[in-house]
């Protein structure tokens, strides 16, 4: 990568991942956009020319089918999902220049040239043909691995989903599942063949490019290790592990035709990346990039044809195979510039190394956590505190969160403007002293501006870790310095007047200079130091020695964080009250009824209750009592709950129907497995149990008040 130092304009094409248009973000989304985020405002800082861009990735079966249960359009449910990825984006100050779709004319238009040039090679790298999958034939498709579940070929786990179990960490095809069943419909899928096209990833040519790329590229070692696991030889050896990949998928489903292949879409995977490009021509074509560069006069297809642009992808560890193989394959072949880079990071886990995901209920709702009134910029500092150049989980402790805000940010960076401003302001006007003009190498201005070229150099290796330690261990400095020089005493003896103006005039200089060195993270709180100073707003990094001459009356600039936020922040967003799933466990006993205490509307509120569909029913081997219930509640995944109601329903007349459950209660495990909720049956003094069930017009997720 060139050095920061480097002189000439560097041209820059940044993305980021793209988010799956389906749901609002989880906390992992806004970790790998602060990551980009961080990085691209250092780049705009050192005067290159950055075009930062990002779209949703809105084709595939799942948003096919989301839409559905909810009584939507595939195009309105993009659309609602997408208005809200905008509002987030904004809330945790991320740059982009473009954001877009790839439910786009300009994706389309890309992927099936792209595809076109594919199949145009000659020999071809498209290839043709019949492959089996599973059909279910209520609801009328093919079925993706995502939904299809059956015992484990190997362990004979139930339950698990067709490509790998989770009871033994075996993977297999989906064919290979033992009692398979549609997770839609609940339905016995039948073997069905269809022609599908291929790309010949297995190609010699394709395996000889990969093999230079990944040498040419200077990938995170753990990147380029894991992809010589996957190539697995030379190419001129024909030693490779490379499978063709499946680029089509048959109707019905929401995504883009393939132009020569009639009721075929492209899969997901191959359109999505070419989003990236979609969103950059939306870029160009609507003049956004000339408005921001005026110099930038080309077209989209120009631009990328420039030897000299680079192009920098930001991602996830789970989807290095689809980034390092398939897109750089896809590009080259189809004629268009390669990654320059592609940069993986990990996960984002809680501090008991459990990866925080937002549909296990595990980690933090980056919603919840801006409508509580935090500051977005806390959590910038704090995740830029841990990120580094490696491929490696981040734990989010939430002492450590506090306490690295409160202490680091507050207690050492504002604490010094806090302190220093106040005596400028009232003994001289807001004027500083210009004998910093060529401040002392040992000043607390020169201490601070002799760190720029380091903290540049972590930046742009995006080693944030090490540039936020470095601007800590000068901000303890410059606080010490100032303890030192006692300007409080200073103040009451007019005989040192000069020495308190200059004592104060560096302290406020040193820390002008951090916040150059910080505002790639707190671009808010940078421009309001920035206004203080009365420097020009976005701040350059070549600006860092220039010393400022007046400040205007001190504001407050970031508060410290109240730990019981943070409690509030972790608690689960509806508390699931402490009930007793009678009905739900098979040795429950029959309880008499008794007249229980009053409640408040508050405790009732507590109760999550939802409507859920019943998509499969199935007695449980060994359970006198329980049926095991897999229930659709419209959260893009399925639930499984023991109902002891196996007496009075056959479990093929549950299929289909819709029922209220409690949808907060604490999962549960049980001798038969884990229990994620109770549905809600009725009972009396005499025998039977009667499954409630709401009216018509209900929908799967739909609340119950």
């Amino acid at each position: 990568m060139p050095s920061p130092a480097a002189s000439a304009t560097r041209k820059l094409f940044v993305t980021t991942a793209l988010p799956y248009a389906n749901g609002p973000f989880h906390i992992g989304h806004i970790m790998e956009y602060i990551q980009a985020d961080i990085w691209v405002r250092f780049q705009r800082m050192q005067g290159h020319q950055v075009h930062f861009v990002c779209a949703d990735d809105t084709h595939g079966a799942p948003i096919m089918l989301k839409a559905e249960d909810l009584g939507l359009t595939p195009e309105q449910l993009i659309a609602q999902v997408g208005a809200s990825h905008i509002d987030d984006w904004r809330r945790y100050l991320i740059s982009f220049d473009t954001t877009h779709t790839t439910h786009s004319p300009e994706n389309v238009e890309l992927a099936q040239s792209i595809y076109c040039a594919l199949r145009d090679h000659s020999p071809s790298l498209i290839d043709s043909r019949t492959i089996e999958q599973f059909y279910d034939p209520v609801k009328g498709m093919f079925l993706p691995d995502r939904y299809i579940k059956g015992a484990c070929p190997k362990c004979g786990a139930r339950d698990q989903y067709g490509d790998a179990c989770d009871a033994c960490g075996s993977t297999y095809a989906p064919t290979d599942l033992l009692e398979p069943y549609s997770t839609l419909t609940g339905a016995r899928p039948e073997l069905k063949p269809s022609e599908h096209l291929f790309f010949r990833l297995s190609d010699p040519r394709v395996v000889g490019f990969l093999e230079r790329w990944t040498r040419e590229t200077p990938l995170q070692p753990e990147v380029f290790n894991k992809i010589q696991e996957w190539v697995g030889g030379s190419a001129a050896a024909g030693g490779t592990k490379l499978n063709d990949w499946d680029i089509s998928r048959d109707a019905p489903y929401f995504g883009i035709p393939i132009p020569d292949a009639p009721g075929k879409f492209f899969y997901v995977w191959l359109d999505a990346p070419i989003g990236y490009l979609a969103a950059l021509k939306k870029h160009f074509d609507s003049g956004a990039a000339r408005r921001t560069y005026a110099s930038e006069t080309r077209s989209f297809e120009a631009f990328l044809a420039d030897p000299a642009v680079e192009q920098y992808h930001f991602i996830g560890k789970d989807i290095v195979y689809f980034h390092t193989l398939f897109w750089p394959a896809m590009l080259h072949f189809s004629g268009r510039k390669t990654p320059t880079n592609v940069f993986v990071h990990g996960f984002l886990v809680m501090a008991s190394g459990e990866k925080m995901s937002k549909s296990r209920g595990t980690g933090i709702s980056p919603q919840r956590y801006t409508e509580l009134g935090m500051n977005p910029e806390w959590l910038r500092y704090y995740l830029a505190a841990k990120l580094n150049d490696r491929v490696e989980d981040l734990d989010f402790n939430p002492d450590d969160f506090v306490a690295r805000v409160n202490s680091d940010l507050v207690g050492k960076y504002v604490n010094i403007a806090s302190r220093a401003a106040p005596f400028i302001q009232k003994h001289f006007g807001g004027a500083l002293s210009a004998a910093l003009v060529e401040p002392d190498p040992a000043s607390a201005t020169g201490i601070a501006r002799g760190a720029r070229d380091a903290i540049a150099a972590a930046y742009n290796g995006r080693e944030y870790g090490r540039a936020v330690r470095e601007v800590m261990r000068i901000a303890d400095r410059i606080n010490e310095r100032f303890d030192q020089a006692k300007p409080w005493e200073l103040a009451k003896d007019p005989a040192r007047r000069i020495e308190l103006h200059e004592v104060c005039s560096d302290t406020l200089n040193a820390f002008l200079a951090l916040t150059y060195y910080l505002a790639p993270i707190l671009p808010a709180t940078a421009e309001r130091v920035a206004r203080l100073f009365g420097r020009a707003w976005p701040l350059a990094w070549r600006d860092v020695d220039t010393p400022a001459t007046r400040i205007t009356p001190y504001e407050h600039l970031l508060s410290r964080i109240d730990p019981k936020l943070i409690d509030t922040l972790l608690m689960p967003e509806n508390p699931a009250p402490q009930l007793s799933p009678a009905k739900a466990e098979e040795d429950a006993e029959s309880r008499a009824d008794a007249k229980n205490p009053t409640i408040s509307i508050d405790d009732f509120t507590k109760i999550d209750l939802r409507i859920a569909r019943i998509v499969n029913a199935e007695r449980v081997d060994g359970a006198d009592k329980l049926l095991q219930l897999t229930l659709d509640v419209g959260e893009g995944r399925l639930r499984t709950v023991f109902a002891g109601i196996k007496s009075v329903y056959d479990p093929a007349q549950l299929i289909g129907r819709l029922t209220p459950m409690v949808a907060n209660l604490a999962p549960r495990k049980m001798k038969f497995g884990v229990s994620e909720g109770m549905v809600l049956a009725a009972s009396g003094d005499g025998p039977g149990i009667y499954l409630l069930a709401p009216d018509d017009g209900a929908q799967p997720g739909m609340r119950v008040k």
